[in-house]
């Protein structure tokens, strides 16, 4: 039940993955500034509370598409057991590749 769960959830990029958290820091860093110089009006109070559930909500998203990254179902140790077996099977087709290409190239005669 659970490997069709992982088959039904659609498969990410990293670079899909929504991060840019920088803007949005610094928007409450400014309004929570703003709030302690002018006194913490009621507006400027809820701009703030506002942004940081935006920043909660992002943050939110950024996990869920996290969880959509292939591989994040294999522990650490797994990932590098896979990355130096395809490692090892990327120097023998390297090698066979370059064993063919010196190889002695036969005449074949037409029939």
């Amino acid at each position: 039940m659970a490997a069709n769960f992982s088959a039904s959830i659609t498969k990410m990029s990293e670079s899909e993955v929504n991060t840019e958290f920088l803007p949005l820091i610094y928007d409450i860093i400014r309004s929570i500034e703003r709030d302690s110089h002018d006194g913490g009006q009621k507006r400027e109070i809820y701009d703030s509370t506002q942004k940081m559930q935006e920043l909660k909500q992002k943050l939110q998203q950024c996990r869920e598409q996290i969880q959509k990254l292939p591989g994040i179902e294999y522990s650490r140790e797994e990932q590098l057991k896979r990355l130096e077996s395809l490692r090892k099977q990327l120097a023998l087709k390297q090698e066979l590749l370059l064993k063919y290409k010196n190889m002695c190239h036969f005449d074949i005669p037409k029939l």
